[in-house]
C-alpha cells in the first residue's frame, strides 16, 4: 500500500483493496500518538485506513531528549523515533506541519488547515498540551521563550549567544532541564522557583536540597521563593523584576511553569471538556466515535503530564480498537530521571502523612538520600537521590499495596550480591 506524505492541499488516499476499511484519523503526532500507532499496527495490522496529522513540521520525536539537544549532548537525529519509511511500511498516511482546525462531528470530517477535509469513522485526539505563560507584564517581549518543542530549542539556542544572561522561570523538571542545558552552552543562568523547594511534587526538602546543590555545581544559580513580577526591556528582554524588588539582568527568559491540556478543538466540536478532554476507561470521549489520550485527556478527574501514563493509555486504546477487552484504571505516578547527572527517583507520597512512618538514610556529603514512607505495614512512598537501584521493587510494592515485610531492609540498603548470599 502506497503512502503519501504531503501538505494538506495534496493529501491523497492510498489505493484500497478488498472490503472498505474503517477510516481512522489521529490528530497529533507526538510520543503518545506514535505509541498508539505502534500498538495498533501490532494488534490490528491493516484493519484501519489510518491518517495521522501533526501540527509540527516533523514526525514524532523524543521530547525527553530536548534538554540534551539544547545542551549539545545529542543532535536532532538522536531524537527521532521512526523514519518516514516506517509509516509507509505500515500503510499510515502522515501529514505534518498542518494542524487540524475543526472537527465536524455530524458529517464525520476533520478539517485540516483552512479547507482540506479528512473523512473519518473513528478519530483519536492526541493533541497534547500548551505551555503556560505567566500573566505578568512583559511576557510578550521578544526573548521570552517557552521550552516545549524543537522550535523552542532552536529559538533558545539562537538567543543563547556568547555572554548572554538567561533566567529560567520554573523549578519543575522541564525548568531544571532547560537551566542545565543553557549552562552547558556556557550561558550565565539563573533558575527561579516560586516555591520553597525544587520539584516540590516529587521531592521532599532533603532530596530537593541535594538537587539544588547539583544544579549549583553545574553553574546554575537557584533562587527559591522567587515570585516574578514583570519582564522589562525596550523592544526586547533586558531584565526581570521580582515581587520583592530584586532586578535580574536578562537577555533571555525561558518560561517553564507548567502546561495546559489542549482542549480548544474538542470544546469547539461540542465534546465534554473539564480541565482536559473527558474520557472513560476505554479512552472514549462523550462521542463514541472519538477518543483522546495523553496530556490532553482527563480520566477520572486526573490529568497526567508524564510519558508513562500516556503510553498506558495508548496501549489501552489500541487494544480496544482491536476489539480486545481493555480498560485504563489510572497510573500510580513515579518519576525516574537524572537531574544535572544526579539520579533521582520518586513514587507515591513524598511528604510524611499523619500516621505514617518515615525511614531515612542520608549522606549529604556523598549526595545520597533515601526515604521510605510506610503506613500499616505497606510502602506508600519513596524518594531516592544518588542511588536508585531498588526503584523497580519500590514501584511494585507501592502499586500492589502488598505488605512490605522483609523487603524494607533490601530497599533501604540494597539487596545482597549473589556471591555474598552464597558465602
Amino acid at each position: 500500500m502506497a503512502i503519501l506524505r504531503t501538505d494538506p492541499a495534496g493529501a491523497q488516499s492510498p489505493p484500497s483493496a478488498g472490503a472498505p476499511r474503517e477510516r481512522l484519523v489521529v490528530v497529533g503526532n507526538g510520543m503518545a500518538s506514535l505509541r498508539f500507532l505502534e500498538r495498533l499496527t501490532e494488534g490490528s495490522p491493516g484493519r484501519y485506513d489510518v491518517t495521522v496529522v501533526g501540527a509540527e513540521p516533523v514526525a514524532a520525536y523524543n521530547r525527553v531528549l530536548l534538554s540534551s539537544l539544547l545542551g549539545g549532548e545529542v543532535d536532532e537525529a538522536a531524537c527521532e523515533f521512526r523514519g518516514l519509511d516506517w509509516y509507509a511500511e505500515h500503510g499510515i498516511r502522515l501529514i505534518t506541519g498542518a494542524p487540524v482546525t475543526a472537527i465536524d462531528r455530524e458529517n464525520g470530517l476533520a478539517i485540516v488547515g483552512e479547507a482540506h477535509v479528512l473523512p473519518f469513522d473513528k478519530l483519536v485526539l492526541a493533541v497534547g498540551s500548551t505551555p503556560i505563560r505567566l500573566p505578568k507584564p512583559g511576557m510578550e517581549l521578544p526573548g521570552v521563550i517557552t521550552f516545549r518543542d524543537l522550535a523552542d530549542v532552536a529559538a533558545i539556542r539562537k538567543a543563547a549567544v556568547e555572554h548572554a544572561r538567561a533566567v529560567v522561570i520554573g523549578g519543575g523538571l522541564l525548568g531544571l532541564e532547560a537551566a542545565v542545558g543553557l549552562s552547558r552552552l556556557g550561558v550565565d543562568t539563573t533558575l527561579l522557583h516560586v516555591m520553597d523547594r525544587l520539584m516540590e511534587r516529587q521531592l521532599d526538602h532533603a532530596a530537593a536540597n541535594l538537587v539544588k546543590r547539583a544544579m549549583e555545581a553545574r553553574g546554575v544559580k537557584v533562587l527559591l521563593r522567587a515570585d516574578t513580577a514583570a519582564v522589562e526591556g525596550d523592544g526586547r528582554v533586558e531584565r526581570l523584576r521580582l515581587a520583592d524588588g530584586t532586578v535580574l539582568p536578562a537577555d533571555l527568559v525561558v518560561m517553564s511553569v507548567g502546561v495546559r491540556p489542549s482542549v480548544t478543538l474538542a470544546r469547539e466540536a461540542g465534546l465534554a471538556v473539564a480541565r482536559g478532554i473527558t474520557v472513560d476507561d476505554r479512552m472514549t470521549t462523550s462521542d463514541p466515535r472519538i477518543f483522546a489520550l495523553g496530556e490532553c485527556a482527563e480520566h477520572r478527574g486526573q490529568i497526567y503530564g508524564l510519558v508513562e501514563p500516556a503510553y498506558e493509555q495508548a496501549d489501552t486504546l489500541a487494544r480496544h480498537l482491536a476489539d480486545e477487552a481493555a480498560s485504563y484504571v489510572g497510573t500510580a505516578l513515579s518519576t525516574s530521571l537524572k537531574v544535572s547527572g544526579l539520579p533521582v527517583f520518586s513514587a507515591g507520597v513524598v511528604d510524611t502523612p499523619e500516621g505514617a512512618e518515615a525511614v531515612v538514610l542520608s549522606d549529604p556529603g556523598a549526595g545520597l538520600y533515601r526515604k521510605l514512607l510506610v503506613a500499616e505495614g505497606r510502602l506508600i512512598g519513596a524518594v531516592f537521590v544518588g542511588d536508585v537501584g531498588e526503584q523497580a521493587l519500590c514501584k511494585r510494592l507501592i502499586r500492589s499495596g502488598e505488605p512490605v515485610g522483609d523487603d524494607l531492609d533490601d530497599i533501604m540498603f540494597g539487596r545482597p550480591a549473589p556471591q555474598a548470599l552464597a558465602a
